[in-house]
């Protein structure tokens, strides 16, 4: 599905990735994790079409995403969230999913009934005609990014943290509402997130980040026992 190879990227003389090189499979969830500045969110940009790539490819169903605009890989099927909440400033949340199902649809149109289902399945039906910058607070923000990049229609959904700042009850609930997400709509998802428990219960796989490169892959608790990936979160392996 997503064919991330040798993709490289440079800021000046720092190298923020390095021959990174990764796959997403159809309906899988990945997870990317790292220390912070490992390069999780510059992959991430890179995929959106934020920054370009000093070299590397990466291909989307076969095609060649790189070439394309941010809109057009809106329109291939890769719905991301961001870090921060950045709801549309007056509008209703109704609206930013409304604003959002249009440039991410083919056709433009609007389909209400799909977006009231994806504010159920977010949670935030009751919360429709609030003011989406003012009147919410950090967990239904979050629930919004995630309705926001649902409402383009996304086959590969791309998760920045969604679940950083909540306390363990909102995070719980908040990854049961995912995983409801995931099975709904049978979408691929890169999840980055530094919460080792919550990329254990959510992701298939993961890809581990560390100055930019990839040094380890594969399914969590295996990889999570890694050496090189225990000395990359506390500087010391286990004995």
């Amino acid at each position: 599905m997503l064919n991330v190879k040798d993709l490289s990227v440079n800021f000046g003389g720092v190298k923020a990735l390095q021959n990174v090189s990764f796959d997403v499979h159809p309906q899988e969830v990945l997870g990317l994790v790292g220390p912070n500045g490992a390069g999780k969110t510059t992959s991430f940009n890179v995929l959106s079409g934020v920054i370009t790539p000093t070299s590397g490819e990466v291909t989307y169903n076969g095609e060649d995403i790189l070439k394309s605009s941010m809109h057009q890989r809106v329109m291939h099927g890769i719905g991301r969230t961001f870090q921060i909440p950045q709801p549309m400033h007056e509008l209703t949340v109704r609206e930013n999913l409304i604003v959002a199902q249009r440039f991410g649809r083919v056709d433009g149109k609007i389909d209400h009934a799909r977006i009231d289902e994806i504010l159920q399945s977010v949670n935030l039906l009751h919360k429709s005609e609030s003011d989406a910058a003012n009147e919410l607070a950090l967990t239904e923000r979050k629930a919004l990014e995630v309705a926001k990049a649902l409402a383009t229609e996304p086959s590969l959904l791309m998760l920045d943290e969604v679940l950083a700042g909540l306390e363990t009850t909102s995070k719980k609930l908040f990854m049961q509402t995912l995983k409801d997400i995931h099975q709904t709509y049978s979408l691929s998802m890169i999840v980055i997130e530094h919460d080792i428990e919550t990329i254990m219960n959510l992701c298939d796989r993961v890809v581990v980040f560390n100055f930019g490169q990839v040094i380890a892959e594969g399914e969590p608790e295996e990889t999570f026992r890694n050496p090189e990936v225990v000395r990359s979160y506390t500087g010391e392996a286990h004995s």
